[in-house]
């Protein structure tokens, strides 16, 4: 048998990608990213290679450079199909050339093509962008390369963004990676963590502001790539000014000075806020096929769905009595637990209890698009605010579609979303929270989901900023415009980055002060920012190319909604003189040094990417449809139940050659209704189900939807004592029962689950709610009895 030696495919091709380089700057909350790919030919014809791969949806793409040999190729950014003409003519008559674009229909995918790559040939191609990084609910700031492209749920109609990219799985993605990132911070540097085996963090001041940290050698590029960075003091406000390109003409972006504010406002609420007791919550649960998949690597006995169950449990204990709330499912279709929103009672709270503990991951695939349809049709209910929590793998193919829908809703609702697992679209869970004034959260690695979504119900709860501006105040002459769209959202302690360009001919120092300005409850708040400084020269002109991709999201949602006939025109335009990419734009570079054609036929490769939920490759008969298993690198065997076929004919988008190529459509699409219960020719078992023993959920569990919780056997068995002890403990008379098993159930939380205040804050808040509304008794002593039973010494 012969030995098939280096790089290969799924299909036993040969790939051309060989190594993956990657070099980090990041200045504060701002990553300026270089990531370098090396391509390789080790075939006798020549090769186009083709990599389909995730990107950060926030990053503003600007710089795509080529070297073969000697040669040095900087792409330049053209209108999209004026780019492809030139690729397809330069490959067509032999020449070396390069195309990278944005997918049409989700910012975070874009494919690169190395075309007319010789034999023997090496070729390196670079990738420049910049991106903000997130703030974390631990204050944290989040770098992410994204590794993980997980096949997208393409709805009839649609385009697959994910046809052509062959999977590889965890473990077996045929490059490598190095990653280096240099750290300049104006507070000093903490600590850096990572979901991946990092060097030692190397200081290189004595203050701690600058630090140097990389990968261990050795990384294989099979997971997304997590960098948290602790500053000791991250919530600095702040106000940036960069220098317009010398040369350019004053009056353009390029030209002129560009603005980056920072702001992080402090939101202080009284406790008898009218919307603690108010409001319409509607949870929207991902039910498709691929939330049976695991949580995270490390715990494979966790799926994502059932994460989602205990997290449903959480938020149902901590809603307030007085406001209204409605659960929806959605895969293929979608259901509600309720017709309408209905009150938060102990009877429907119960209801809904029950329900969702018999959620799974059966609704086949992922369409998000129709239950929304459906949510926005149902009128709002006066004075309950509505406030949508998605829950999602984040894996459709309609994005902009679904975005669009929200932001045409955003008057009526806030929308707070959480991407589940490596590889859930940054596109769709940011895009949703932005277009929905909300807030968006991405549950990777090892993370729990419960504290995340509790910090964003924390945000729900707190009352709307009305009448958001910023005002500036500079020197007469000087012209203000935005880059960023208005300002709609504000949370406590939660950032907010505006850009704006700054015209005025001459300006060598600029001082003002810009301010701003918000109502919460009738109160009129202001947060300033005064500034007199030298605008910064940097040749990457990074701020610039933040400010540029801001206006063109912006632009391109103008050109969605239709009421904007130039916006199109506009973005190219402003894509062009910026240098960064949009979905009407793509990078286009031609090897015009070689003057002698490239002989041969070409052969086209497409580069594997990270895919931890793949179709497993199986033999069927002719005739009969095959649901597969997604599955994981860990868990190598399907269960029992997750292969089944039946007589049907095959659907159009399963090839029988090749299993491994995935594209989703609707069950509708193919014609026959038991599609959906096999999940959409994708069903997946959900992670094995092992009890797992958690009394902190048990405990919350068995709270009433009034706070309390009542003195029964379930309750003192969680405490570790019997029933007839805690009674006999208690320092009032039987009718004081449930305050003595209240106070108690939260003395617990307080002296066993310190670690996990995040989760259940809102459980003890309620809780002891009603302790203080209830009369005839002293709760100093009870609180000194529970102490004194428990062991402990906790003060409430």
């Amino acid at each position: 048998m012969a030995t098939t030696c280096g790089l290969r495919t799924l299909k036993n091709e040969p790939v051309p990608l060989k190594s993956v380089s990657v070099e980090v700057g990041v200045q504060g909350h701002v990553a300026s990213v270089n990531s370098t790919l090396q391509y390789e030919n080790q075939e006798s014809n020549p090769v186009e290679a083709i990599f389909i791969f995730p990107m950060d949806s926030n990053a503003a793409v600007y710089r795509f450079l080529a070297r073969i040999g000697d040669v040095e190729i900087e792409a330049q950014v053209r209108e999209k199909e004026k780019a492809k003409e030139e690729y397809d003519d330069a490959i067509s008559s032999g020449q070396e050339a390069f195309l990278l674009e944005e997918s049409d229909e989700s910012s975070d995918v874009f494919r690169l093509s190395v075309g007319s790559l010789p034999p023997g040939q090496t070729a390196s191609v670079t990738v420049g962008y910049v991106s903000e990084l997130a703030v974390q609910a631990d204050h944290a700031l989040r770098f992410c390369l994204p590794a993980v492209l997980n096949p997208r749920y393409t709805p009839a109609g649609s385009k697959s963004l994910t046809a052509e990219v062959p999977g590889a799985q965890a473990g077996d993605v045929p490059y490598t990676l190095s990653l280096t990132m240099d750290i300049y911070s104006p507070s000093s540097i903490q600590s850096v963590e990572s979901n991946c085996p990092l060097t030692p963090l190397e200081f290189f001041s004595q203050d701690k502001t600058q630090a140097k940290v990389s990968l261990s050698p050795g990384h294989q590029f099979d997971r997304d790539v997590e960098l948290l960075l602790y500053y000791s003091e991250p919530h600095q406000p702040m106000a940036i000014l960069e220098a317009g390109q010398p040369g350019v003409q004053s009056g353009s972006l390029m030209g002129d000075t560009v603005a980056m504010l920072s702001f992080y406002p402090e939101i202080h609420v009284e406790k008898s806020s009218p919307m603690m007791s108010s409001g319409e919550f509607i949870f929207l649960v991902d039910r498709s096929g691929s939330m049976g998949c695991p949580l995270n690597r490390s715990n494979d006995n966790e799926s994502r769905i059932s994460s989602a169950r205990d997290t449903l449990l959480l938020l149902l204990k901590s809603l307030p009595l007085g406001c209204y709330f409605n659960i929806y499912g959605f895969g293929s279709h979608h259901e509600s637990f309720f017709p309408e929103s209905v009150e938060y009672t102990q009877t429907t709270m119960e209801t809904a209890l029950n329900k969702a503990k018999s959620m799974q991951a059966d609704f086949g695939g992922t369409e998000i698009f129709q239950p929304l349809q459906n949510i926005y049709s149902k009128p709002c209910l006066p004075s309950h605010p509505r406030q949508l929590f998605v829950f999602t793998d984040g894996e459709v193919g309609n994005t902009k579609a679904v975005v669009d829908l929200v932001k045409r809703h955003a008057h009526s609702h806030r929308c707070f979303t959480f991407g589940i697992g490596e590889g859930a679209s940054s596109a769709l869970v940011n895009g949703m929270a932005e277009g929905g004034s909300g807030h968006p959260q991405f549950i990777t690695g090892s993370e729990r989901m419960q504290p995340k979504v509790m910090q964003s119900l924390q945000f729900a709860l707190h009352p709307v900023a009305k009448d958001i501006a910023i005002k500036w105040n500079v020197a007469a002459g000087m012209t203000v415009n935005p880059l960023s769209p208005p300002v709609n959202m504000l949370f406590n302690l939660q950032r907010v980055i505006q850009y704006f360009q700054l015209t005025e001919q001459n300006a060598s120092n600029i001082s003002g002060s810009v301010s701003l300005h918000y109502t919460v409850e009738d109160k009129a708040l202001e947060n300033k920012l005064g500034f007199s400084m030298k605008p910064k020269t940097d040749g990457s002109m990074l701020l610039h190319r933040l400010g540029a991709r801001k206006a063109i999201v912006d632009l391109e949602g103008k050109v969605r909604e239709g009421d904007d006939k130039s916006a199109k025109e506009r973005a190219v335009e402003l894509s062009i003189q910026s240098g960064v990419s949009s979905s009407y734009t793509a990078f286009i570079g031609v090897n015009r040094e070689n003057k002698e054609p490239v002989q041969g036929p070409l052969l086209r490769r497409n580069i594997p990417v990270c895919q931890p939920m793949m179709l497993k490759r199986c033999k069927v008969q002719r005739g009969m449809l095959c649901s597969a298993v997604l599955f994981d690198k860990k868990c190598r065997k399907p269960a029992p139940q997750a292969l089944r076929c039946m007589n049907s004919p095959r659907p159009p988008f399963m090839q029988q050659e090749d299993f491994g190529r995935v594209e989703y459509q609707s069950a509708r699409s193919v014609g026959f209704k038991e599609f959906a219960a096999t999940s959409a020719a994708i069903g997946i078992p959900e992670a094995p189900k092992i009890k797992r023993e958690d009394p902190m959920l048990e405990l919350i569990g068995l709270q009433k939807a009034d706070g309390s919780w009542d003195l029964h056997k379930s309750l003192t068995s969680i405490l570790g004592k019997k029933e007839e002890e805690v009674t006999k403990a208690s320092p009032g008379k039987p009718e004081f029962s449930s305050v003595w098993a209240t106070v108690l159930a939260v003395l617990w939380l307080h002296g066993h689950k310190a670690e996990s205040r995040d989760e259940w804050q809102f459980v003890a808040t309620k809780a002891m709610t009603w302790v203080r509304a209830q009369s005839g008794f002293d709760l100093t002593e009870f609180v000194a009895a529970g102490n004194s039973f428990l062991g402990l010494q906790v003060k409430l």
